[in-house]
């Protein structure tokens, strides 16, 4: 892909005041949103190269390619926008199953109770401890 060809659909996201675009990463098998997150320019650039989920890490303040320590990488399948080019959707394979750091399949595994609290409705798949040495 040559780099004016890549410049000028990057350009075509409406990135916020911070360079940033949020992304929601939904597994292309079930249609299940595993994750939510964010991308600078480079991100979306590398993520479209490889084929893998890279994401900018706020906390950290560097890219981080999903799955460089939990080997829970995501193959990408699609990546597509929103109507306001402003969202990212990567339909994704969530290699391994676990996207979430809790060793969950999805982040999304609290479920709002009418009582006025959250509850984890979702299993453990895999401890943590045993995800990150």
């Amino acid at each position: 892909m040559s780099n004016a060809h890549s410049a000028r659909w990057l350009s075509e996201i409406n990135w916020d005041d911070q360079g940033l675009v949020p992304v929601i990463a939904q597994e292309a098998s079930t249609g299940d949103v595993l994750m939510f997150a964010w991308m600078n320019r480079e991100a979306l650039q590398r993520t479209a190269e490889t084929g893998e989920a890279v994401y900018w890490s706020r906390s950290r303040r560097k890219l981080w390619h999903k799955g460089e320590e939990s080997g829970h990488v995501q193959k990408v399948h699609e990546i597509r926008i929103d109507c306001d080019n402003d969202v990212v959707l990567l339909k994704i394979e969530q290699v391994g199953g676990i996207a979430c750091h809790t060793g969950r399949h999805s982040c999304f595994f609290q479920r709002y109770l009418s009582a006025g609290s959250w509850e984890a409705v979702d299993p453990v798949l895999k401890d943590p401890k045993d995800i990150y040495k």
